[in-house]
């Protein structure tokens, strides 16, 4: 039986939030947590999994974006480029059923565990994919086909551009879970996300009541224009050459 006081720590942060959830989602995300815990053992899938530090820096932060008026519209499609272990799109998922998520990610191991993961949870609103974005992207199934694209620790704004509009229609956004950084990045972010299709970057501040130092938020662009099929480039070009360093 799961300590109490889990369930109730995690379930008064997400209070805190001011977001709706359903009443499962709690236990749902507790379990989650368990499975991260054992096979993190076997395998790097990611850093300290004390609860006490992953309440904030993996769930609350995952779901902090849901604070956003409309950002997610009821009942979005919506691709998590880059999953790693899951985060953003496995604790989005299990708190907006509604949401029909993809979780994509080029390595075997994760795209493992997030396959155990969605069933043990038994999480009927998730796929999972084991591809590279640049590749994934060109896949008609996948190209310009979601309402929304989110990336968390992937990389710099000229690089998510790359890697996350190719996948959002036209009317959705691509949403960049981004830190202190961003500031730094957004005159190559705001040129790359042209050159891809998308408009003016915005920045909308996510404010944590449990972490009032962190300086978090999350960069949006809306996708205005078809991208060029020439892009993304090839896996690994736009890390090594990113766009938007010459006008």
């Amino acid at each position: 039986m799961r300590p109490v006081d889990k369930e109730s720590a995690l379930l008064g942060r997400v209070e805190e939030l001011k977001i709706a959830i359903p009443p499962e989602a709690p236990e749902r995300l507790l379990a989650y947590h368990e499975l991260l815990c054992i096979w993190n053992e076997r395998m790097n899938l990611t850093g300290d999994t004390d609860f006490d530090t992953a309440i904030d820096r993996l769930y609350i932060d995952s779901l902090a974006p849901l604070t956003v008026e409309g950002l997610f519209p009821q009942g979005a499609a919506l691709v998590d480029v880059g999953s790693g272990a899951g985060f953003p799109g496995l604790p989005l998922a299990i708190v907006r059923p509604d949401l029909q998520v993809l979780l994509l990610d080029a390595l075997l191991k994760r795209f493992a565990f997030l396959s155990m993961a969605v069933e043990a949870l038994a999480l009927e609103n998730v796929a999972v994919q084991h591809c590279r974005a640049e590749d994934g992207a060109h896949n008609p199934k996948y190209r310009e086909a979601f309402d929304i694209a989110v990336a968390r620790a992937v990389g710099p704004l000229p690089v998510l551009c790359e890697l996350l509009l190719p996948f959002v229609r036209i009317g959705g956004i691509m949403a960049c879970y981004k830190g202190p950084s961003a500031m730094a990045e957004w005159e190559k972010g705001s040129r790359a996300a042209a050159i891809l299709g998308g408009g003016p970057l915005c920045s909308y501040p996510l404010n944590l009541h449990s972490q009032p130092s962190w300086r978090h938020c999350v960069v949006v662009s809306s996708k205005i224009e078809k991208t060029l099929c020439r892009f993304p480039r090839k896996a690994g070009t736009p890390y090594r050459k990113p766009l938007g360093h010459t006008k």
